[in-house]
């Protein structure tokens, strides 16, 4: 058997209709009554007062410094960076950016455990973004990615 006797079985096809075969008859169930034509109540208006908005500040990405300015080619590196670090962060990528520029600007014994944590999580997530922004860009080698808060 070849793949086109596979997904094209002319053979069980003819040899099926030769066969008297007697199926059940088989009883469709009732259609539901059409509504009538009377109107009834109109719907209520959505109400976004009553929507709990989860508050994010929001931030831009931007490739600086690449050679070969081509559109569309740094708006999807962006769009894959951005991706990237929201999936590795979830909502805390402006917390964790200013985590690690605090961290990189004072000692240790002046930061929290939850910055410094923060702070290695955003290393981390920058790193795996980096790579994903830069996975189809060629030569990049002074290039990186601006991620700053709005």
């Amino acid at each position: 058997m070849n793949q086109f006797e596979l997904f094209f079985p002319r053979g069980a096809a003819t040899a099926t209709a030769a066969l008297p075969i007697a199926l059940p008859q088989q009883r469709l169930p009732a259609l539901p009554p059409k509504p009538s034509a009377t109107p009834a109540e109109p719907d209520e208006p959505f109400r976004f007062e009553d929507v709990d908005v989860e508050e994010r500040v929001a931030y831009t990405v931007r490739l600086a410094d690449y050679s070969h300015p081509v559109a569309d080619a740094v708006k999807v590196a962006e769009q894959r960076f951005r991706r990237e670090i929201d999936r590795q962060l979830g909502g805390d990528v402006v917390e964790a950016l200013r985590a690690f520029q605090n961290a990189s600007e004072s000692s240790e014994s002046d930061l929290s455990k939850v910055e410094i944590a923060l702070a290695k999580r955003w290393a981390k997530a920058y790193d795996a973004a980096r790579t994903a922004g830069f996975r189809d860009l060629g030569d990049t080698d002074e290039a990186f990615f601006d991620v700053r808060p709005v």
